[in-house]
């Protein structure tokens, strides 16, 4: 079973600037794998250590994303690939599975595609699901467990507080929530073996897109602006009176604002 894993290297969302056309400055920023993205690493492997295969990583980014390659051949999978070329720079969630799924198909041979439900710098959710609709690929989004038998793949679905069960035929892109697994501590061996690999990097020429749906040009999303919103300072309002009283006008002037 082979399965391949889009991860994305975001910066500390505490230290975020962005610049005049309202792209992320991403040069300087401490990096990490996605968090949930290592829960869709570790689903990977779990899966191929039940049904054999290997496990191909994906990530597109600045040079620096080696480093999380480097994190997700530490935890064990087979193969990594890089995709870095300028041309891929800006690239709206659009672009970028665009960009993503031309480099799954150059892959080819694949049964399942895992991603994390979404990135923690844009909590947008979107990029799986294009990668899915892109690759003519059934979508199960949201797991909290992944099963696959007899060609297909079964999940357990989370919506807000209803769950269920769905299932699809194999090939099928899966997005993954962090509670579906606690990913693995990396063992030494895998650490030393990681930092002597040589990390393949594609760019454009390598998976032959149409360079027009790229990078910043080529998405659709446009900001007009970005900025932090000005918090207005509340009143303080003292209820006076014996506990009963107080809570009573607690309850009183919440439920007048309609808050309960």
């Amino acid at each position: 079973m082979n399965i391949i894993v889009c991860i994305k290297q975001v910066p500390n969302v505490t230290q975020v600037k962005w610049d005049a056309d309202g792209s992320l400055i991403r040069t300087g920023l401490p990096t990490i794998i996605n968090p949930v993205d290592k829960n869709a690493i570790e689903a990977a492997l779990q899966l191929k250590e039940q049904h054999g295969g290997k496990v191909t990583v994906l990530s597109m980014g600045p040079s620096q994303v080696e480093s999380a390659l480097r994190e997700a051949l530490c935890m064990g999978v087979d193969d990594v690939i890089q995709l870095t070329d300028r041309k891929f720079a800006g690239a709206d969630t659009w672009a970028t599975s665009y960009t993503i799924g031309c480099a799954i198909q150059k892959i080819g041979d694949y049964d399942l595609v895992i991603t994390g439900v979404e990135a923690m710098d844009g909590n947008t959710a979107q990029v799986g699901p294009q990668v899915a609709e892109y690759l003519g690929l059934p979508l199960l989004s949201y797991a909290l467990s992944i099963a696959v038998a007899d060609g297909k793949v079964t999940i357990d679905q989370k919506l807000g507080d209803v769950a269920r069960v769905i299932e699809a035929k194999l090939p099928a892109l899966v997005t993954v929530e962090k509670e579906i697994n606690e990913y693995r501590v990396t063992p030494i061996d895998k650490l030393i073996d990681a930092f002597e690999r040589t990390i393949p990097v594609w760019g454009v020429d390598d998976i032959s897109p149409d360079v027009v749906h790229l990078g910043l040009k080529g998405s659709p999303t446009k900001l007009r602006k970005v900025y932090s919103p000005k918090l207005e300072k509340g009143k303080v309002e003292m209820l006076e009176g014996t506990p009963d009283e107080v809570a009573r006008q607690l309850v009183d002037k919440l439920n007048a604002k309609f808050l309960i």
